[in-house]
């Protein structure tokens, strides 16, 4: 149970894949809320966490199956308002004496219009402007007759009961999901509900971050703390609240194994020991990940591999700490919640990455994670509180094997040169045109081919490079950014121009999916 203050929100997670989305849009409010699947909400709980309001989210199971998931009775005799979506109404309307069908021509899937009644509700204050308001649908059960004491207030084709409440009670169930960007008014409708429930946005990462140096102090005392630094913002925010709370208690590794951008690892450490201060160990391993990696061509042998080294590597230097107790991540709220997932949740599949996972156990630490209650832009939100520069909390994300996974087929040195050159010219451009806070993510890669080509009445016989560039939410899905041709031509001028090495460049027009993000 965290121990966070603030006024609290639940939300019972039935297993939607989108139920974070949920946590985002309230988190966006200012409103701390929790996920928690809906086996471990018992009523114990409930007393213990005290909601100011309970959110039921989608699922993919059926009301009508029998042992079908369900909320805990409690929960609507709380006094407390309550919000059910999709599954969450159908199961709201099941418990409170209403009923739910099975198909029968009434499934619904993508985007559906809603039309409102005759009736006014404080919860779609701001609704129905233009007399509809376009929802995503994703049902196939549907609500056959409401419970008692709820009314209808909104319709769709194949839903007749999209809305529905008992407005006395605080009791809201729809059909739709609020949550998604497909639902363009989802914004409004959840800061409808958080204002019916007397919110009053009071969670802030300044709040957050006095609150995480109080804990860490509390949890720490007077021992020793390392913390394995990436380079990454989540790690280097954890590094630098915890220095802020303990001072000299604190040793940070960094562990560069040769595959980071252009200058990477002297920019971090730089950063750190000239800006903070804190205790660094900088564990140049460049040779022996480069060695071990030396005809290693299949990508996840790659992961493996790099993963394993980073264990071992952080392990020995963390040996040499006389007197630590805690080992600090940056486990993130996603994290937390992935591990919780019930069985037939949202699953997300985790590629290996150069982490410290599996470390505290065998090196019998006990772990710090001041981070675990935070999404990732909350992360960067308390970045900007602790000090660090925008130019540091705004880098586009960057995989944990580094440039091994821009790197198809096998890596070397001179391949990994000409990369990390090509990359830093790419980037270079994407700034000079103002474009890299537009950009999820972007870089080059090497391919593992050679090109003909003609360089000043020459042959040339060299590397091609594909460069590529992706808008996201999230980095569950992807689409290319749409360079103009000025743009991109000027860019592969400029590789080849100053590159050598390179006779041609790509560039990678596929989305996600059915394409991923990165190369391998």
């Amino acid at each position: 149970m965290t121990s966070i203050s603030h006024d609290r929100l639940l939300i019972i997670d039935f297993g939607s894949q989108v139920t974070q989305l949920i946590a985002r849009r309230l988190r966006e409010l200012s409103v701390y809320c929790e996920i928690h699947p809906y086996q471990n909400v018992t009523d114990a709980f409930l007393a213990d966490f005290a909601p100011k309001a309970v959110i039921l989210s989608g699922g993919p199971d059926s009301v009508t199956r029998e042992g079908s998931p369900r909320a805990p009775q409690s929960v609507f005799e709380m006094g407390v308002p309550v919000l059910g979506i999709c599954y969450g109404q159908q199961t709201m309307m099941e418990q409170l004496g209403g009923k739910v069908q099975s198909g029968h021509g009434t499934a619904e899937f993508g985007r559906a219009f809603v039309t409102p009644n005759a009736h006014k509700l404080d919860l779609l204050d701001g609704w129905f402007a233009n007399d509809k308001e376009q929802v995503w649908m994703s049902h196939g059960d549907h609500v056959s007759q409401i419970a008692p004491g709820f009314e209808v207030y909104g319709t769709s084709p194949n839903a007749p009961y999209a809305i529905t409440a008992d407005a006395s009670r605080h009791f809201y169930a729809v059909q739709f999901h609020p949550e998604v960007h497909h639902t363009p008014n989802g914004a409004k409708f959840y800061e409808n509900f958080v204002k019916i429930a007397g919110f009053t946005g009071d969670w802030t990462m300044a709040g957050y971050k006095d609150q995480a140096i109080a804990a860490i102090r509390e949890q720490v005392g007077d021992k020793q703390v390392i913390c394995g630094l990436s380079g990454g913002v989540d790690s280097s925010v954890t590094a630098i609240l915890l220095h802020e709370a303990i001072g000299d208690q604190l040793t940070c590794v960094f562990v560069d194994h040769g595959l980071l951008r252009l200058n990477e690892a002297e920019e971090v450490v730089k950063m750190f020991r000239d800006n903070y201060n804190i205790k660094l160990i900088h564990a140049d391993e460049s040779d022996l990940f480069l060695g071990e990696l030396e005809g290693v061509s299949d990508p996840e042998v790659k992961r493996k591999t790099i993963g394993k080294l980073f264990i071992d590597v952080f392990q020995k230097y963390a040996n040499e700490i006389e007197g630590a107790e805690f080992l600090a991540q940056g486990t993130l709220y996603p994290d937390v919640i992935e591990s919780v997932s019930f069985s037939g949740g949202p699953s997300v599949t985790i590629k290996s990455h150069h982490n410290v996972g599996g470390l505290p156990e065998k090196m019998g630490l006990k772990l710090v994670e001041p981070l675990r209650e935070l999404f990732k832009d909350e992360v960067r939100a308390l970045g900007l509180e602790l000090g660090l520069p925008q130019s540091f909390i705004g880098r586009h994300p960057f995989p944990g094997p580094g440039l091994a996974i821009r790197c198809p087929g096998e890596i070397t040195r001179e391949k990994l040169a000409i990369l990390q050159q090509a990359d830093a010219v790419y980037i270079d451009q994407i700034r000079k045109h103002g474009l890299y806070d537009e950009i999820w993510q972007a870089f080059a890669a090497i391919l593992p081919m050679k090109t003909v080509g003609v360089m000043g009445d020459g042959r040339t016989y060299d590397y091609a490079v594909a460069i590529r560039a992706v808008t996201s939410v999230d980095g569950m899905t992807a689409d290319t950014y749409p360079f103009t041709h000025e743009f991109m031509g000027e860019t592969m001028t400029r590789i080849i121009n100053e590159v050598k090495g390179v006779n041609r460049v790509f560039y990678d027009l596929t989305s996600k999916p059915p394409g991923t993000i990165e190369l391998e």
